[in-house]
């Protein structure tokens, strides 16, 4: 490509064609030179060296940046000529706090009318060109967007909802966590995140109900939720997020079960460098297994059982409590009834020697999805239906994270002890037994999945 420079050209008194340059070739003017007759393309020339704060006056082919962050003020058009071209842009998205008024030259008319237009939309940028006396400027472009650049964390995965300024991901199954962009203010980096794992079972005949699922929780330094009292920060595991993936485990509960088994293990939930253990299975005639909450113990003919121990392997805060132990007392064919499983704030309920299955442990209760709710507590123990000196049928039971304070209860005796609340958490109640001819073995309930939920400002 080569520049062509022309000096002179002598004017012409016939009609014809004046050819300057080749195809590709640059035409330049002289110093001191202008251009007339080659028209415009419908663009105009930005005046990025002079940002507008105050009234003027806009000149034919030029594109101006109004800052009204100060206050608001007034461009005036040219006269207008057939063709001519004017464009203005919120420079610092505040029209719709201080607006942008543009005034037509004397009598002439904005859109048919004889009258100032008003520009009051955040982000707005408009051209205006002069068509005729009729209409006068005609505004060919109107763009209300104000996009800017995004300093925060950006992140995918999960169901995702907001509350405030915060956005939430929760995962109630596997999945991934996947970040796109890391803020550029390092303390939001830093997330919250609650991983509960899979609830236990509870047992069944005279069993332990089933231990909560650990429970973790982190409240960011930036956040502003009502957290639970296991909030881990400080003193805690902190999550500081990098632009990567993060694999997500939800835990499923503990399978529940009959013929005077003991109750299964629920499975861990992890995210990141935090793993949360399994609630542990609630014993039938035998001690309660451990875990994030421990399974609570089953006594049969007057022997004495353990429950589980909570927060296996050990962090701090603790996930989670141990479920209740079962004492001995006089053999017989009727003697005995389950304890609770532990929960996430408070141990099984222990039952020295008793025909009455007992409570699971309490849950922990928190809003870090914007809702106030209870997770991991432990499920109730299983008893007789028709033991001598019982009070009947024990109280039905609900899984400890699946009731409104998070707080088990007893178990059913017969058939149909109560699963545990999806994505709760709650170890689920034990089964008990009913001699009544036919004699039955209750099924005890499932164990509750888990659930992790990644918190984090956005905007």
């Amino acid at each position: 490509m080569s520049e062509v420079k022309v000096n002179k050209i002598s004017p012409r008194t016939a009609c014809g064609t004046v050819t300057l340059g080749d195809s590709g070739d640059t035409i330049a003017l002289g110093a001191g030179a202008s251009q007339t007759g080659f028209g415009r393309t419908g663009t105009v020339d930005w005046q990025t060296g002079s940002i507008k704060t105050s009234t003027f006056t806009a000149a034919n082919g030029e594109g101006y940046f109004a800052n009204t962050s100060g206050s608001a003020f007034t461009m005036n058009l040219p006269a207008g000529s057939a063709g001519a071209i004017v464009s203005v842009v919120d420079y610092t998205n505040t029209f719709q706090t201080n607006s942008l008024t543009i005034s037509p030259n004397g009598a002439e008319k904005i859109g048919g009318v004889a009258a100032d237009f008003v520009a009051a939309v955040e982000g707005q940028s408009l051209t205006f060109v002069y068509v005729d006396g009729t209409e006068g400027w005609k505004n060919i472009q109107d763009s209300t967007t104000a996009a800017t650049g995004n300093p925060n964390l950006v992140a995918t995965g999960g169901t995702i909802t907001t509350c405030g300024n915060f956005k939430i991901h929760k995962f109630t199954g596997p999945g991934t966590f996947a970040v796109q962009q890391v803020s550029q203010t390092a303390a939001d980096n830093t997330v919250s995140y609650l991983v509960v794992a899979g609830g236990g079972a509870g047992g069944s005949n005279r069993s332990g109900g089933g231990g909560g699922g650990g429970f973790r929780e982190y409240k960011g330094p930036v956040d502003s939720y009502t957290a639970s009292p296991l909030n881990g920060n400080p003193g805690g595991t902190a999550v500081t997020v990098t632009a990567t993936n993060f694999p997500i485990t939800v835990g499923a509960g503990g399978v529940g079960n009959n013929c005077g088994n003991s109750g299964v293990n629920g499975n861990p939930s992890v995210f990141s460098t935090i793993t949360s253990t399994a609630g542990g299975g609630g014993g039938a005639g035998a001690n309660g297994a451990a875990g994030g909450s421990g399974g609570g113990s089953g006594c049969r003919d007057g022997n004495p059982y353990t429950g589980g121990a909570g927060n296996t392997p050990p962090v701090s805060p603790s996930q989670g409590f141990p479920g209740g132990s079962t004492g001995g007392g006089s053999p017989g064919p009727y003697r005995g009834a389950g304890a609770g499983g532990g929960g996430a704030t408070e141990a099984g309920v222990t039952n020295p020697n008793s025909y009455q299955a007992q409570r699971g442990g309490a849950g922990a209760n928190t809003s870090i999805s914007g809702t106030p709710t209870a997770y991991s507590g432990g499920g109730g123990g299983g008893a007789y239906a028709n033991a001598p000196g019982s009070p009947g049928v024990p109280t039905t039971g609900t899984a400890g994270g699946a009731s409104p304070c998070g707080t088990g209860t007893a178990g059913k005796a017969t058939a149909g002890s109560d699963n545990a609340g999806a994505n709760s958490g709650g170890g689920s109640g034990a089964a008990g037994i009913n001699f009544s001819p036919p004699s039955t073995v209750g099924l005890s309930g499932n164990g509750g999945s888990g659930v992790v939920i990644i918190r984090y400002k956005f905007q």
